[in-house]
């Protein structure tokens, strides 16, 4: 694995790849992670049978698409020649209504009980309250890409395709310049799950690719979208308010921005952008296009993307601070004034093909950045694939400032049919690790433990095998999310994948109790909330199977809290020896690596918490 110790500012960037690739190629430690064939790269292929295996977790429910979401005629196979492509391109030309991934599964969100998931065609919506899924709302609103949040009552979802249309219809009209297209942000009451209705409509210059939902630090009534368009620029005459071009020709190109929606809660049908800030600019000279500027860079001549968009910001309210995953580079900004983020850092890495995600870890010290290199279509997770393309990018964050520190990529070499990429995920709250559930398309779903930023790896999966063993159709994980004791999957061809954790060497049965027993209301894609844990015996058994997993205790001590952690557990607990346990423990954290040495603090504090 080809790993920068220091991932570069933008700057730094352009100034080591003009001076040749040797100066990068002397920045790379001589580790490198293998990507090798094991049980999973040769599972059978079916649409509804292929073959499946796993390790730490097990597959509880697999619901079929909602009908009219989705039929095996409606599955996209990426063209192979040429001639292919000229017959896509045929079919595309002239008709708005094309879409190739026209019922396609993508993000989920939670709130109230209710799982919705989005879809090129609309959305739908499943009760999770009683176990298996139960479909209980389904509504056709083509567009794409379909992302969904949800905020109370409200459902916002992202519009980008030239068929969306401002009524949900389904017509197809020509032309470029449509009065009743639709490519920006809905608004949906879903007060009444039999009757949703939108609200609103906000046009972008851009449409919607996703987008990300931040509540105003002190008003509840107000609430911010912002919006991430990837798609090109619309016409003036349809959108007055877009214009393209590059800046140096146009200072007010639509490009090199995003979109700030402001939604007023007590009036969510007034929504209106109130900023386009230029996140991108040069913090010296103020020149918009202030970041990569894309091109073929590095070793391997990487072609990566420049940085005139975002395709997610997550932000994170807690410490005030956004991950921007923005094409060329990984963004950091200060969200405390919403509807003004301003850019602190910024990181380029010429193995990072194309910035798409971002998730913090709990403390907001970390940062994960996913590589969406060749767009989710191809099949990228081979044997002869680079590891650190495709792949996660783990950085540090200190004083508001990036710095990368590893790659992480499936350790499953996969097949030559299957679409396989970083994407999605979230965090897995157990305490003590920083665990990130992801979903990979067709290499399936996977945990990524990065407790230690500079060796993160792998301690859970599940995947099946390819659609087809003949050729590639686009399939897969879009989205894997932790919620409320389950990982929920949108399965691009297949459907939605319910999945629960099982103990292994790797993830103990009380560090799963304590992540099953944290309750959230909603979770939403690109909104990260901080989560807490109670003291409780599986908290502190956590922490001590992970102390006892790298055998970082002294025996004796070891074997004394396991006896204090289950004489709590039997209603037993003794305050003598729980405070003597503390002091012990912050004894032996003196001697500690930095990560065991926080896990026995941890642990420290929980017996001195039982024994007041």
């Amino acid at each position: 694995m080809t790993v920068r110790r220091l991932l570069l500012t933008s700057a730094a960037a352009l100034t080591v790849l003009a001076a040749g690739s040797a100066a990068l190629a002397q920045a790379a430690p001589p580790q490198a992670q293998t990507i090798q064939a094991d049980e999973r790269s040769s599972l059978s292929a079916g649409l509804e049978n292929a073959g499946q295996a796993a390790r730490g977790m097990t597959l509880e429910h697999a619901l079929p698409h909602a009908p009219g979401f989705s039929t095996s005629e409606t599955m996209f196979s990426p063209p192979r020649n040429r001639e292919e492509g000229e017959a896509m391109m045929a079919s595309a030309r002239g008709n708005p209504g094309f879409s190739p991934l026209g019922m396609a599964n993508t993000d989920l969100a939670v709130s109230n009980g209710k799982l919705f998931v989005g879809n090129f065609n609309g959305f739908n919506a499943y009760d999770i309250s009683g176990g298996e899924p139960r479909l209980v709302m389904s509504v056709v609103c083509p567009g794409g890409q379909g992302d969904v949040s949800v905020h109370g009552n409200l459902l916002f979802m992202s519009v980008e395709e030239n068929r969306g249309r401002l009524d949900c219809g389904t017509a197809t009209t020509t032309g470029e310049v449509l009065a009743e297209r639709f490519r920006g942000v809905r608004i949906f009451d879903i007060s009444d799950l039999n009757a949703p209705r939108q609200i609103a409509a906000v046009q972008t210059c851009r449409g919607s690719h996703t987008h990300t939902l931040l509540p105003h630090p002190t008003d509840a009534n107000v609430l911010y979208v912002y919006g991430q368009g990837t798609s090109d620029v619309r016409k003036t005459a349809e959108l007055d308010i877009c214009t393209d071009g590059q800046p140096d020709q146009n200072p007010e190109t639509a490009l090199f921005s995003i979109d700030v929606i402001k939604v007023e809660l007590d009036n969510p049908s007034g929504a209106r952008i109130v900023n386009r800030p230029r996140i991108f600019a040069d913090a010296t000279t103020g020149r918009v296009a202030g970041l990569w500027r894309g091109g073929r860079a590095g070793i391997a001549s990487q072609n990566t993307a420049q940085t005139n968009q975002c395709h997610d910001i997550t932000v994170y309210p807690e410490i005030g601070l956004a991950g921007g995953a923005c094409s060329g580079n990984g963004i950091l900004l200060d969200i405390s004034d919403p509807e003004n983020p301003r850019r602190t850092s910024d990181i380029f890495d010429p193995d990072m093909a194309y910035w798409h995600s971002a998730t913090f870890n709990n403390a907001g010290d970390k940062v994960v950045f996913t590589d969406e290199w060749g767009g989710g279509i191809g099949a990228r997770c081979r044997a002869e694939d680079p590891a650190t393309w495709g792949a996660n990018m783990v950085a540090t964050i200190e004083n508001r400032t990036l710095t990368g520190r590893s790659f992480f990529k499936l350790p499953s070499a996969q097949g030559a049919t299957e679409n396989c990429v970083a994407h999605n995920g979230n965090l897995i709250p157990v305490p003590g690790r920083d665990l990130m559930v992801q979903a990979w398309y067709q290499g399936g779903v996977s945990i990524m433990d990065f407790t230690d930023p500079a060796r993160p790896m792998e301690i859970a999966w599940f995947d099946r095998g390819p659609i087809s063993s003949e050729r590639l159709y686009v399939g897969g994980s879009w989205s894997a999310y932790w919620f409320n004791g389950r990982i929920y999957s949108s399965e691009i061809a297949r459907g939605l994948d319910v999945l629960k954790l099982e103990p292994t060497d790797q993830l103990s049965a009380a560090e799963i109790a304590v992540a099953e027993s944290v309750m959230a209301g909603e979770i939403n894609p690109q909104l990260q909330t901080r989560i807490s844990w109670e003291d409780s015996p599986d908290v502190a058994q956590a922490y001590l199977d992970q102390l006892n997993r790298t055998n970082a205790l002294e025996g004796a001590l070891a074997g004394q809290a396991g006896e204090a952690i289950t004489g709590w557990r039997n209603g037993r607990a003794n305050k003598r020896n729980a405070a003597d346990l503390a002091r012990s423990l912050t004894a032996a954290a003196d001697k500690a690596t930095t990560v065991n040495r926080a896990r026995m603090t941890a642990l420290a504090a929980v017996f001195q918490r039982l024994a007041a």
